[in-house]
């Protein structure tokens, strides 16, 4: 199975044009062969927390009809799409959540972030459970940025039978997580481990790229690098 992780600039509080930007890249992803592809932390609407707080219609239904672009994207390349936005909860928060829409534009799962870090624990809901979903008979984890700090995460993914394990993130240059986690979730859990990233400027600083992927060895099996949007193919074996 080949999976594939984007990086993109999201354009602050615009639904609409990150949509057709997500649309995009599973139509030219899901053409190289990419069964999945995986997007960064808050791709939809921009990591934005104090704008998202300020902003309710930035908030997504997990049918939300401003997403119908995407479906149709998996539809057409039958590929499965990873996207994070701010989703409506049962409390009075969104959650920072990632929603899996199926090959045939169907849900397949979602997953709120457990671990909000800084600011985030102002604006957003923390989740209170694992992600997981199945295809084509691989099992796929979820985790989202700072989730990834807590190694407990990738070891339960890993005893559930996980094989691959999607990481969304906003991550700066100068973030270790390069170095010093997502090689080391994989490589002691013997997960393929998925980056989706983002580009550009934030809230939270300057998206540094780099989306990828690293083997169950920790090994760099998978790099977008740093000069421009697209993504990265990988192929789980």
């Amino acid at each position: 199975m080949i999976l594939a992780a984007t990086q993109f600039t999201p354009v602050a509080g615009d639904i609409d044009a990150n949509v057709r930007t997500v649309a995009g890249l599973v139509r030219a992803a899901g053409a190289q062969g990419a069964r999945v592809v995986v997007f960064a932390e808050l791709c939809l609407s921009g990591y934005e927390p104090s704008l998202i707080r300020d902003t309710p219609a930035l908030v997504l239904t997990e049918d939300d009809p401003r997403l119908e672009p995407v479906r149709e994207a998996c539809r057409e390349v039958s590929a499965a799409a990873v996207v994070n936005g701010p989703v409506r909860t049962a409390g009075s928060r969104p959650g920072v959540t990632t929603l899996v829409i199926g090959p045939d534009g169907s849900p397949l799962t979602r997953y709120d972030k457990q671990h909000l870090y800084g600011i985030e624990a102002e604006v957003f809901e923390p989740g209170a459970g694992d992600g997981r979903f199945e295809l084509d008979g691989v099992r796929f984890a979820l985790a989202t940025c700072y989730d990834n700090r807590f190694p407990e995460l990738a070891e339960r993914a890993a005893a559930d039978g996980c094989a691959a394990y999607l990481a969304s993130s906003v991550l700066s240059a100068d973030n270790d997580s390069f170095e010093k986690v997502y090689p080391v979730r994989a490589r002691d859990f013997g997960l393929y481990v998925v980056l989706g990233n983002v580009l550009g400027p934030n809230e939270d600083g300057v998206g540094a790229g780099r989306a990828g992927a690293w083997g169950p060895d920790g090994g760099r099996i998978a790099d977008a690098g740093e000069a421009g949007p697209g993504f990265a193919l990988a192929e789980l074996r």
